[in-house]
């Protein structure tokens, strides 16, 4: 079986962006799993959230992680989680067992200061975000920290440090060969 990164963290914890630069710099392919909902239900999810609510959205949400991991391309794969993916235990032992689970921690205020003009995200849409944020965060931060094989804290990095932190914990880790990394962080170019 080919190697799997999954990246699991709060919403606006940057997921997405660092996933697709590391896919890129360990030349796997990349999958965002709101992504895959978003095609699957045809609609945007804070829609879908709104009309079927959010334990219809968990179901499908650990099905499209399940497809994901049994179906890794050779090569290998990284896949950005939705923030709500560790609510599941067993998603938590899926993620656990079958891919390698990176933390992207961030603060509430940070995630905040990310978040809080994007309208996509349902469970935001509320009178006060930044509470909603803290009592998400005292929620799953111990959920994600369980899970994860790596904790990277991603308050103020660049996204290619960011990545370089994850390649050097990989490496460190066994997980890829030193080499690998090391050819990609020298081909690494600075960007934000």
């Amino acid at each position: 079986m080919s190697l799997v990164v999954a990246l699991v963290g709060m919403p606006g914890g940057g997921k997405s962006t660092v996933g697709r630069h590391l896919a890129r710099r360990l030349h796997f392919s990349f999958v965002d799993t709101d992504d895959v909902i978003r095609q699957q239900v045809g609609c945007p999810i804070a829609r879908f959230f709104e009309a079927e609510g959010e334990e219809r959205f968990r179901d499908i949400e650990s099905d499209v992680l399940r497809v994901l991991l049994s179906q890794a391309p050779d090569q290998g794969r990284v896949i950005a989680t939705g923030g709500g993916i560790v609510l599941r235990e067993d998603n938590r032992r899926l993620l656990s067992s079958e891919a390698v689970p990176i933390y992207l921690r961030a603060g509430p205020e940070e995630l905040f200061r990310r978040v809080r003009h994007d309208r996509r995200r349902p469970l935001l849409q509320v009178q006060d975000p930044l509470a909603k944020l803290r009592d998400l965060f005292s929620k799953r931060d111990p959920l994600y920290r369980a899970t994860a094989a790596f904790v990277i804290e991603t308050g103020k990095p660049s996204v290619t440090t960011l990545v370089n932190l994850i390649l050097m914990q990989l490496e460190l880790a066994g997980v890829v060969e030193a080499e690998h990394v090391r050819s990609s962080i020298a081909g690494a170019s600075p960007q934000r």
